[in-house]
Order: C-alpha cells, then sequence, then structure tokens
C-alpha cells in the first residue's frame, strides 16, 4: 500500500467490516489490523472466514483479529451480527460496508426481498442503523459504505423495488443498489452531524478481485476476461483504507471518493427527497420504523 502507515496509527480503534474474506474487504482488514487495530471480520463461509483470520494475524503480528459469521442477506443475521459485536467488543470506531454482490437472474431472500437490493443496501443500512448508538458513543467514529460508478444513471425504482415487475436486469439492479448505498450515505450524514461520527461512501474502481463469481461458469469466464482490465486489490481497497484510517478526512462527511479524493456523484444521488423516501422505506423493509 502506498498509505504511510506511521501517519495513521489505528492503536485503540475497534474496526468491523463486512466481506472480508477476500477482495478489497480483506486487503482492508488486513491494513487497518497492520495500522493496530482491532479487527472484526463478518463472513459467511467459517473455514474461509477462519483462515482469513488467522493469515491476517499472521502476516501483521497483531493477535487482536477475530471474526463474526453472517449471510448477510437475512435480517435476523444482520441483527444477530450487531447484536454479538456488541457484546464481544463494546465499542466501535470505524464500521465499513463492505459486503455487496450481484445475481444474474432474480433471488428471493428468507425475508422474501430481492437479493441485490437486500444484500447491497438494506443490510448496511440495518446493521448502521444498529450500531449508531455504538458509534455515537466511541467519538470519533466513521462509517464507510463501499458504492460504486455503476451508480450512474441509475435511479431507485420505489414502485418495484423487488423487481417483479418486467424483466430482470442483474446490472440495472446492481445499479440501483449501489446508487442507494450513495444516497444513504447523504441522509445519514445528515442525520449524524455535530455527533462526531463521519459518513462517507467511494468508488473502488474496478477491481480484479471474485466479484461476481458467484453466478456460474459463462459469467466466470466473462468476469475473468474483464479482470485483464482491472486494477488489483490492493489499489482498489486504498480508498476504503484512507477513510478509514486518515486523519486527512476526520472531520469529512458526506462525500463521495474516488482515489483517496472526493468526487460528484450523480446528479439522482443529491436528490434530497428521494434520499428522504428511500430512508423511509428502508426503514419499513428492515422492521426499523
Amino acid at each position: 500500500m502506498q498509505q504511510d502507515r506511521g501517519e495513521m496509527s489505528m492503536n485503540g480503534r475497534i474496526c468491523l467490516i463486512t466481506g472480508a474474506t477476500s477482495g478489497i474487504g480483506l486487503v482492508t482488514a488486513r491494513e487497518l489490523a497492520a495500522r493496530g487495530a482491532t479487527v472484526a471480520m463478518v463472513g459467511r463461509n467459517e473455514t474461509k472466514t477462519r483462515a482469513a483470520v488467522e493469515a491476517i494475524r499472521q502476516q501483521t503480528g497483531n493477535a487482536e483479529v477475530d471474526y463474526l459469521l453472517a449471510d448477510l442477506s437475512s435480517q435476523a443475521a444482520v441483527r444477530g451480527v450487531a447484536d454479538a459485536f456488541q457484546r464481544r467488543y463494546g465499542a466501535l470506531h470505524v464500521l465499513v460496508n463492505n459486503a455487496g454482490a450481484v445475481f444474474m437472474r432474480r433471488q428471493q431472500t428468507a425475508d422474501g426481498l430481492e437479493m441485490t437490493f437486500a444484500l447491497n443496501h438494506l443490510a448496511p443500512f440495518l446493521l448502521t442503523n444498529l450500531l449508531l448508538d455504538t458509534l455515537r458513543a466511541n467519538t470519533p467514529a466513521r462509517v464507510v459504505t463501499v458504492g460504486s460508478v455503476a451508480h450512474n444513471g441509475a435511479h431507485i425504482p420505489f414502485d418495484d423495488l423487488q423487481q417483479t415487475k418486467g424483466r430482470y436486469s442483474a446490472f440495472g439492479v446492481y445499479g440501483q443498489t449501489k446508487l442507494a448505498n450513495i444516497m444513504f450515505t447523504y441522509a445519514l450524514s445528515r442525520r449524524l452531524e455535530g455527533s462526531g461520527v463521519t459518513a462517507n461512501t467511494l468508488h473502488p474502481g474496478f477491481v480484479g478481485s471474485n466479484f461476481a463469481r458467484n453466478n456460474g461458469p459463462v459469467m466466470n469466464v466473462a468476469m475473468s476476461l474483464a479482470r485483464s482490465f482491472a486494477i488489483n486489490v490492493e489499489k482498489g481497497a486504498e480508498t476504503s483504507i484512507y477513510l478509514a484510517s486518515s486523519p486527512e478526512v476526520a472531520t469529512v462527511s458526506g462525500q463521495y471518493f474516488y482515489q483517496c479524493k472526493p468526487k460528484r456523484s450523480s446528479q439522482a444521488s443529491y436528490d434530497v427527497a428521494a434520499q428522504e423516501r428511500l430512508w423511509q422505506v428502508s426503514e419499513q423493509l428492515t422492521g426499523l420504523a
């Protein structure tokens, strides 16, 4: 990594990272641990997650790395992670909402919701809200949510959030959820103003990771070809690490970043009325209303 670890010590900071067993999530977890943070990694597969934890402990010499297991498409599992984390750690300084996926065909979660929207947006929305009091009690604190340039051109289909009308478009729906991540961040930042908790989002770049490999051999081949044009996961994780640790952004909130610099997101993402409507609908769909 290019950043100077000495300038961004994370000693005494407790971090929770979702989607932390591979790709940019794994690199983010490793680099925050290397800076001295206590790191809790959320993964689905116990064998894979345990192996990732052990690797990071060995690579960084930091024993304060552990894991929580959850399928974040399930709201009961999200609530379980929040409860387990609070019981185990009691404090939280950095939440990195990194987990996300794209699905080539429409699927439903255990809660009867469309899978992409549930995993990519409702899960971080619910997890963040469940942990907000803990974040507020341990300021300065940060919420970092991984968005994507795929949000450009997207709009939130409030009349069909469950994608039951018309033809299902996997990457169209993915773009909508990434727009939702960004709109959520802006709305969250307003709610956190003056609290000592910041909320920012980012585009990591097109990263050569395992993203989309959950969709069968045809998509695997297509994504493998596309990865020849991608940046590596080390580069892709830089902005997440920067937003989670750099003193340069200690008080920056409500921004969209790319390559560690603030950028304009799409015009649609700044629609405050749509942000608030999305927040209210999300509260209803997650039982927070």
